[in-house]
């Protein structure tokens, strides 16, 4: 069983343009769809499209979310770990015609230090139910919860044996970092920018080498914070695929050729398709191609739907051991 919190859940409300986005100026959207979402729930999703037995974990929920994800046929079971009542904040995505998307989110309600613990020790208590083999936290904490929340629930739920996927950025991230050598994680599933964040250099100069097919920096930067205390590295690449570092080496996947209809939930379909692979006792090559190809269809997919990979799109990602 797999396991994913939300802990600053949203209404994806997201428009397509009718054209490219012109600042200061009066514009139509073609289409206006609601969803309710967050990280944890794109995970969820694509794992329940694919078969996958998931329970999806929210922090708090309120009736306008709960009513646009029975509408839009959300994840079930749905937990909420804390009170009824606080408002989920909404998230607006603009998407024009090339798939260039632009994002404007909420910062959520606050938490007091209660509902915080609350929800912790909530969180513990459905990993141990489920017997949960995967703890997925992913996505942004919300006002009052402290930087270093996510490092407090990998220790809670470390008894349990659950292994945990961290998927994070800004203070979560470096609190995650942190606290490495006492609190170890499973998979860490940064960004070009994330990994930027983590190894204190430039996310220009990252990309550029990229864009440039030069990897090692990549690598070297995985390993690192492979070395620190995470298990699996597993470093998103947009367009130009995915770095997967383990104990056992590092392999490269290059996504396809997609035509981009929107990025959103292109990095949450990829730990899906991370843990999809490794549910299925499959190697590292395999879990970073899985992870790709998942990533892949949901950029190829319009709006806030995140697709599925076809047999042949798994098929057709390869991945090739580096170094």
């Amino acid at each position: 069983m797999i396991i994913t919190l939300t802990a600053n859940p949203s209404i994806d409300r997201t428009l397509q343009l009718d054209a490219e986005l012109r600042r200061g100026q009066f514009q139509r959207a073609t289409e206006v769809t609601d969803q309710a979402a967050g990280k944890g729930i794109n995970v969820a999703t694509v794992l329940r499209d694919a078969d996958e037995p998931v329970v999806a974990v929210v922090a708090f929920a309120d009736p306008a979310y709960l009513n646009v994800g029975i509408a839009t046929g959300g994840v079930e079971p749905l937990v909420t770990l804390v009170r009824p009542g606080l408002r989920v904040r909404t998230n607006i995505t603009l998407t024009e015609p090339d798939g260039t998307t632009t994002k404007i989110n909420e910062p959520g309600p606050r938490l007091d230090a209660d509902e915080v613990a609350l929800a912790t020790d909530g969180l513990v208590h459905i990993v141990r139910q489920y017997k949960a083999e995967w703890l997925v936290l992913s996505g942004s904490l919300p006002p009052g919860a402290p930087d270093d929340w996510y490092v407090q629930m990998v220790d809670a739920v470390r008894p349990t044996g659950c292994r945990t996927v961290v998927d994070a950025s800004e203070q979560a991230l470096s609190a995650v970092i942190n606290a490495l050598e006492s609190t170890p994680v499973g998979l860490l599933k940064p960004n070009v920018d994330e990994l930027a964040q983590a190894l204190g250099v430039a996310a220009s100069d990252l990309q550029a080498a990229i864009d440039r097919g030069e990897l090692d920096a990549v690598v070297t930067g995985a390993r690192s914070l492979h070395e620190q205390g995470v298990a699996e590295v597993l470093v998103t690449l947009g367009g130009a695929g995915a770095v997967l570092v383990t104990n056992e080496g590092a392999w490269y996947a290059e996504a396809p050729r997609i035509q981009v209809r929107s990025t959103v939930g292109a990095g949450d379909a990829a730990v899906a398709g991370y843990l999809l692979a490794a549910r299925r006792g499959l190697g590292a090559a395999e879990r970073v191609a899985y992870a790709v190809a998942h990533g892949s269809a949901a950029a190829a997919t319009p709006g806030s739907g995140l697709g599925q990979p076809s047999s042949d799109d798994l098929r057709g990602v390869r991945a090739r051991r580096l170094g």
